[in-house]
């Protein structure tokens, strides 16, 4: 791409992520509040761009409708102080709607069409759990087009345990246990809270206010995770330990060309490199994010080698195992979610890709040797979604000569010789 056209990811901010259903801390906040909130935040973070300058509004949301309906880019925009000449539009591709949310934002701007655009998304799955008052047409199932377990997730991650017997139960069990002791690291460190949002909450206890993730479980253990019930089938592998509880959060990203960043006077933490989705069998959807990975590794010209840090959504864990195990990385590399994921922090739907894309730009500032970071995603009904990432920060060494290479090498080193 010329300069003018690259496209970079400027700033991006979330919401805590609370627990779906009425004991969660958002049972009575609107999902359109939880955006407008983060939207305001955003702003507030980049006081030198000009509001009437933002040339669109993407905002995503998998079930559209009450408080997640009409067209929320738009009315989002209006209400979190945008000019009424800013545009505004809503997108739904499930699990990776934020995430495409930025992609197809980030396509306008390569275009030349977009200067300056927000996107993002939301889920409040209390209010609208997925798949709530849809009517899939029958013939999906009736005429075979797709598996009759395909619209329930859980099944389809049973599914890839049948499949791939190396995937065991207790790799999941381990991989999850370690999620939470991430999270719990990160925000001792204090990572975590840097691109927080607070939300002001109101029960009938009275008013509260929301400033960190709501369903961590650091002390989980393997003795606990092995005892959790099997919801999806009996004597199955999946349980709520290995798997991303329901969610509500939103998560919002201001997305420019490098030119206008630069006139702004923007600071650019990631420049977008490459982005596919792809398609597989929806019985087995977990699996998406490999073929649509390996798209985006050959848009960008890179091998899986060449990527740094892995910011993979952790829908369950057996979905990311297959990712890994694809692509001949370790379970517990150490550039994979360093500061743990979805089982632990939530999975609020549409709003979870840009969570993904917020601790990357994170990683990318403490680990200059890393030139490539890859965010990926599985999607509902069979699709995946990735997008590759160059660190503005990269001093110009190879990524494996630096800390997480060398973690890595060791790690593999180790495990070999245990053999």
């Amino acid at each position: 791409m010329a300069e003018g056209t690259e496209v970079v990811f400027v700033d991006g901010v979330r919401t805590p992520f609370g627990r779906a259903g009425e004991k969660g801390m958002y049972w009575n906040t609107r999902a359109d509040d939880l955006i407008v909130k983060a939207m305001i935040a955003l702003l507030e973070r980049n006081p030198s761009l000009p509001k009437d300058r933002v040339d669109d509004v993407a905002i995503a949301a998998t079930t559209q409708t009450g408080d997640q309906g009409l067209t929320l880019g738009r009315t989002a925009a209006i209400l979190a102080g945008l000019p009424q000449t800013v545009p505004g539009y809503a997108i739904d591709r499930m699990c990776a709607g934020a995430m495409t949310s930025v992609t197809t934002t980030a396509g306008g701007i390569a275009f030349g069409a977009y200067d300056v655009a927000i996107a993002g998304g939301v889920e409040h799955m209390g209010h609208h759990p997925m798949g709530f008052d849809a009517d899939p047409n029958p013939r999906f199932v009736a005429e075979k087009l797709v598996d009759g377990d395909a619209l329930n997730m859980g099944k389809t991650a049973e599914r890839i345990h049948d499949r791939f017997p190396q995937y065991t139960k207790e790799r999941s069990d381990r991989f999850a246990m370690r999620s939470q002791q991430k999270l719990a690291a990160a925000y001792e460190a204090g990572h975590i809270q840097k691109d927080l949002v607070p939300v002001a909450l109101r029960s009938e206890q009275g008013w509260g206010l929301a400033d960190a993730d709501e369903g961590m479980r650091p002390q989980t253990n393997m003795e606990g995770l092995a005892a959790l019930k099997t919801p999806f089938r009996p004597h199955g592998r999946v349980t709520a330990g290995n798997a991303s509880p329901l969610t509500d959060g939103a998560t919002v990203a201001l997305m420019t060309s490098k030119a206008a960043a630069k006139e702004l006077g923007l600071t650019p933490k990631m420049k977008l490199v490459s982005f596919a989705f792809a398609g597989v069998a929806p019985e087995i959807m977990g699996i998406g994010p490999i073929p649509s990975t390996e798209k985006a590794l050959k848009k960008a010209g890179i091998g899986i080698d060449n990527i740094g840090l892995f910011e993979l959504n952790e829908a369950f864990a057996v979905q990311v195992i297959s990712l890994l195990d694809h692509f001949g990385v370790e379970d517990d590399d150490p550039r994979v979610n360093r500061w743990g994921g979805a089982i632990a922090v939530g999975h609020p739907l549409a709003a979870s890709g840009v969570r993904l894309m917020l601790q990357l730009a994170r990683q990318f500032e403490l680990h200059p040797e890393v030139r490539y970071g890859l965010t990926a995603m599985c999607v509902g009904l069979g699709q995946g979604g990735s997008v590759i990432w160059e660190n503005p920060n990269w001093n110009g060494k190879k990524w494996d000569s630096g800390q997480l290479g060398r973690e890595a090498k060791q790690l593999a080193k180790d495990k070999k010789a245990a053999k």
